[in-house]
């Protein structure tokens, strides 16, 4: 573990609980656990080594969410496994293409989409509060893969941020889900692309492994809360959640790309 002050450490810690419960809820974690360790890290730290430790501290309170949805909601597991590998590969190819495209030309797309999903949502209250009457069809589950799997996965290897709320946007609009049901879905799906960046990362020898063991307790601790929340308290706290993590990642991107 590098040489990191009490003080420091304890904050990395209350960061990656707090990120756990936000990611397990609606996803977008990462929106805060990324710049804490970037922040917390000593000088000099590699990217890489923030990154990949960022994602092993991640996919343990992802899994850990995803198996306290899966006990209690209900998930189709098999199109989720199914999506998850689609975005795998997605990921793979949008980090490909990352090293020769300026993702500072989407950004502002990015934040318009994240406007305009934000306005939908308000204006249509019932969106994603009613459980689907019918299972999705072929159609929809091929539509899901190729737009939450293959599309958002892309998105995730090119640039990353909010893919855990694209994700759940996607999955709800796509196969009619309700918000619970689509936040447990996306989080089987977030095992499969965290799990496949960290071998990445494991294999470059860039996860400081003891950090991120002591980080992902406590990131552990708060996704399985906050997906116990989620159950019970249903579609409507997690529309809120989604709100203000939407305003939250707008605000974050906008401070990149005109103020930072």
């Amino acid at each position: 573990m590098p040489d990191i002050a009490l003080t420091t450490l304890v904050v990395l810690c209350l960061a990656a609980a707090a990120a756990g419960w936000i990611d397990a809820v609606v996803g977008g974690g990462g929106l805060l656990l990324l710049p804490a360790m970037l922040l917390g890290l000593p000088a000099g730290t590699p990217a890489a080594t923030a990154l990949g430790t960022n994602k092993a501290v991640a996919v343990v309170g992802t899994t850990g969410a995803a198996i306290t949805y899966v006990r209690k909601a209900p998930v189709d597991i098999r199109t989720a496994v199914r999506i998850g590998l689609a975005a795998l590969a997605g990921s793979m190819g949008g980090a490909f293409f990352a090293a020769g495209m300026s993702t500072e030309v989407l950004k502002p797309v990015i934040m318009a989409v994240l406007v305009g999903v934000a306005a939908f949502v308000i204006l249509k209250p019932a969106f994603g509060t009613a459980p689907p009457t019918t299972p999705p069809s072929r159609r929809r589950i091929v539509a899901a893969i190729a737009l939450a799997g293959v599309g958002i996965g892309f998105y995730d290897g090119l640039i990353g941020p909010g893919t855990g709320t694209f994700l759940v946007l996607a999955l709800t609009a796509v196969l009619h889900l309700d918000l619970v049901t689509a936040s447990a879905t996306a989080k089987i799906v977030n095992v499969c692309t965290n799990s496949g960046a960290l071998a990445m990362f494991a294999w470059q020898g860039a996860v400081l492994w003891r950090l991120a063991a002591l980080m992902a307790a406590f990131n552990l601790a708060g996704g399985m809360v906050g997906a116990g929340m989620a159950l019970k308290k249903g579609s409507g706290f997690v529309r809120v959640v989604l709100l203000v993590t939407v305003f939250a990642l707008v605000g974050k991107m906008a401070y990149e790309q005109w103020l930072a």
